[in-house]
């Protein structure tokens, strides 16, 4: 595995795992899903969305996984067990690792993203800041709202 390909997976596995986290520090599971002010999307929500994107992104598109992504309904569907929102982070772990372990990183990524041909390179590396935006955004709402 190439050196950026290790730090890469190195990141998304403490991410993840720090999500994991987040959502086990949830005082109950209807926390998960609640919202509060102008804010439009519960924790739960980004949690699906983040599941999706990355299943759709690295795993359909990079590893051929077959997963079908439903965008919309990442914001639509609620109340998801704690333990079900759980176990499908810690599956994206193999997938990440085992597809990072593959990909050549200069190589142009299959499909368009952010409107032109990105490297994939470029596009692992905002998928791995995109994750990061929702875990904060998923940390700040839990203290808020508890």
């Amino acid at each position: 595995m190439e050196m950026v390909n290790s730090i890469l997976a190195n990141f998304y596995e403490r991410d993840i795992r720090k999500l994991i986290e987040e959502v086990n520090l949830f005082n109950t599971e209807e926390d998960l899903w609640r919202t509060q002010g102008s804010v439009k999307n519960s924790s739960g929500n980004l949690v699906l969305h983040i599941i999706g994107g990355l299943n759709h992104l690295i795993g359909a598109t990079l590893a051929h996984t077959g997963y079908i992504r439903h965008r919309d309904q990442e914001f639509i569907i609620k109340n998801v067990a704690r333990k079900e929102l759980v176990a499908q982070l810690e599956e994206l772990i193999p997938m990440i690792n085992q597809t990072l372990a593959q990909v050549q990183m200069e190589a142009d990524y299959p499909i368009i993203f952010d409107d032109a041909k990105r490297t994939n390179n470029y596009v692992l590396t905002q998928l791995l800041l995109h994750l990061n935006y929702h875990l904060g955004q998923i940390n700040y709402l839990r203290r808020i709202l508890e």
